[in-house]
């Protein structure tokens, strides 16, 4: 019944329907889980004789008199007097002569505006209005009202008409999927009581317990969902790789890095280890800061892959990034008699044949590469651990892909810190495993949000720096110059800076366009020192390491979040020299001023990104429907008792029941939105 489409319930126009359309309204369950962003509160009716100037409020009373008017300048004026029982008030609509035939005399009506001072007296002007109806409750005004997402033609007023009648008709039909024991342990009220108390609340108290119950349902599903995902995962794919601890190969190893691994690098190597040793194949995610050591603990990894006899692919989101793992993974496990390949967009194909066919033989202990990794015709004969770097980047999908190569282990890992609460929902069907210490040598990066007056300034200090050998990273949001948003371009700034600014200095440019053999020229010029100023957009967020540069300048820095921000700042401070990164703005906001000083006062990424989702909201942070989250109505992805409560509650029904079978309808909603969410390809 819910699924009935809306031009058979509404009395309207063709064109209010498309324009309901445009809003994702197409059937009647879509209207009444159309949730209000905002409300209204009018249940106060203010006295005529208490009105103050500029003050929005609704009053109760009669019209005396209702007259329209044509000005000299040709405006249609309707004119009149409202009284109640303290006194009089003039009002005023422009261009609604219709008015005077609609608005009845001597028969109480509510009006709702703003009072101005105009024609020397107070006047409410173009004020809204509703008429009572004898034993029928107001919508509009007198009450808390809601207020909508709105489109042209589709108001608020026109939507709270339309749904009272919908609500009042239809709201039987929804059915309450939600286990009693859940109810009553979070004293949440039944789902039909919230959605017409959602739409138009008896009270503050109960909107509030109306928007409570909508809430934890959004989490309580999302966690539900994610939480099975993980049982199933964990009790029913079978898996045949089992890799023992290579204990003494990996001391051998450790022994042989230039630094000692931190605490934390110890404790998620052995949760690693501990997950390989298992038929059940491993789901997990490895949170760390940049420059925290995920890496050697991917690298550790697949050599106690290789020595079990087993393959590993290691996938980065880009050439520039999966080219340094390789290089890292060659320099870190030479000696250990393993054959390392890398394979990408720019590897020719003759070598990407001769590659694939060693990958199929089983001649290949470890593969790195980029989305190549899964392209058509590529084939392993024993892999067994899948590792993904910077999991957020890729779909589901693809990393369902690498999954189904023999059913691996599969290793995700991520320099985009996010809080705890955040993760267990977006990554919840995985392991979770934190490296929350940074190497003891790795020094602080001094941070300074630079203002236009002080640019001459900082380009002499940075001049004097690389006449002392260091080198400098400069960030632009853009390749090319926009009329629309006003930031500096890539090649208008490395033309400007090489010309006039740096023209003793050798200066390059990178960007996403650029063919990737010359980015890895530039690169390799950069690393070499044969560049000192390295002019780039986003492209360098992750994965670059040049030990030399110590300088990181962001031009209008106001435009990324904390998180891109923090993995700029993350490219240097590398080696053994002080380094700065300097944050150029724009114009700045109240927000842009309060993200820019937590960049300036701290440096753990985690904090950053707390800070950021709080200012900014997850969609923005995260960009979550990537992830698989849908967008939440009612809940928020900072509210962490509410996830907390949620994730109990959760954990709960899949102890006791995995697959659902004694919570129908339930399972049904759980398979509504799996239906719902968008997966990116």
């Amino acid at each position: 019944m819910l699924e009935k489409n809306l031009e058979r319930v509404l009395q309207t126009t063709k064109r209010h329907l498309e324009r309901l359309k445009t809003l994702g309204l197409k059937t009647v369950k879509d209207l009444i889980l159309y949730f209000p962003r905002d409300y209204s509160d009018t249940s106060e009716f203010t006295k005529i004789i208490e009105i103050q100037t500029n003050e929005t409020v609704a009053i109760k009373g009669r019209i005396k008199s209702l007259f329209n008017i044509t000005t000299k300048f040709g405006k249609k004026m309707t004119r009149g007097v409202f009284y109640d029982d303290t006194g009089f008030i003039d009002v005023i609509w422009f261009n609604q002569p219709h008015l005077t035939k609609m608005l009845p005399r001597n028969q109480e009506i509510i009006l709702m505006g703003k009072a101005k001072f105009g024609f020397g007296k107070l006047t409410l002007t173009s004020p809204s209005y509703e008429i009572p109806k004898k034993f029928e409750e107001t919508i509009h005004s007198g009450r808390i009202a809601p207020v909508y997402h709105e489109t042209q033609g589709i108001s608020s007023k026109w939507l709270r008409e339309k749904l009272k009648p919908i609500i009042d008709n239809w709201l039987e039909y929804f059915k309450d999927y939600m286990p009693e024991e859940i109810l009553d342990e979070h004293d949440l009220i039944e789902l039909k009581e919230a959605i017409k108390n959602v739409h138009f609340p008896e009270s503050d108290a109960s909107l509030l317990k109306a928007r409570e119950r909508l809430a934890f349902d959004e989490l309580f599903l999302l966690q539900l969902k994610v939480l099975q995902k993980k049982w199933f995962y964990k009790n029913t794919v079978s898996g045949d790789i089992k890799a023992m601890p290579q204990t003494e190969i990996l001391k051998e190893c450790i022994k042989k890095l230039p630094f000692t691994l931190t605490n934390a690098q110890k404790r998620v190597l052995m949760e690693v280890i501990e997950d390989l040793k298992s038929t059940i194949p491993m789901s997990r995610l490895i949170q760390g800061d940049v420059g925290s050591g995920k890496t050697v603990i991917a690298a550790l990894a697949a050599l106690n892959m290789a020595k079990n006899g087993y393959q590993t692919a290691v996938m980065a989101p880009t050439e520039i990034l999966a080219k340094q793992h390789y290089q890292t993974f060659i320099k870190m496990l030479n000696g250990f008699g393993l054959n390392i390949q890398f394979i990408a967009g720019s590897t020719t194909n003759s070598q990407k044949e001769d590659i694939i066919r060693q990958m199929k033989t089983g001649t290949v202990d470890i593969v790195i590469g980029t989305h190549a990794l899964i392209q058509e015709g590529i084939g392993f004969k024993k892999l067994g651990l899948a590792i993904i770097d910077e999991q957020h980047r890729f779909g589901v999908k693809q990393r369902e892909i690498l999954r189904s190569f023999g059913t691996p282990h599969l290793l995700a890992m991520t320099a985009t810190p996010i809080p705890r609460t955040l993760a267990i929902t977006i990554y919840g069907d995985q392991d979770l495993s934190v490296i929350d210490e940074m190497p003891p040598d790795r020094q602080k990066i001094l941070t300074k949000v630079v203002s236009e007056t002080k640019r001459t300034q900082a380009y002499r200090w940075i001049d004097d720096q690389i006449k002392k050998g260091r080198q400098t990273f400069i960030i632009c949001p853009l390749i090319d110059e926009s009329d629309t948003i006003e930031v500096k371009s890539v090649l208008q700034e490395f033309d400007y800076l090489a010309q006039h600014v740096f023209p003793d200095l050798e200066v390059g440019f990178l960007h996403g366009k650029l063919k990737q053999e010359d980015k890895d020229k530039i690169m390799a010029d950069f690393k070499e020192n044969k560049i000192s100023i390295l002019v780039s957009t986003s492209v360098i967020e992750v994965g670059i390491d040049v030990p030399n540069a110590t300088i990181m300048l962001i031009e209008g820095s106001e435009r990324f979040g904390l998180a891109q921000l923090h993995q700029f700042r993350g490219r240097v401070g590398r080696g053994e020299h002080k380094s700065y990164c300097f944050l150029f703005t724009g114009k700045l906001s109240q927000e842009g001023q309060a993200r820019l000083k937590a960049m300036e006062m701290h440096d753990s990424g985690f904090k950053l990104a707390e800070i950021d989702l709080k200012l900014r909201g997850p969609g923005e942070v995260f960009g979550l429907k990537q992830s698989g989250i849908p967008d939440l109505k009612m809940a928020s992805l900072t509210d962490s008792v509410m996830i907390e409560k949620a994730r109990r509650s959760a954990e709960w029904i899949i102890s006791k029941d995995p697959y659902l079978k004694t919570y129908e309808e339930l399972a049904a909603k759980v398979a509504e939105l799996e239906k719902d969410i968008y997966i990116k390809d």
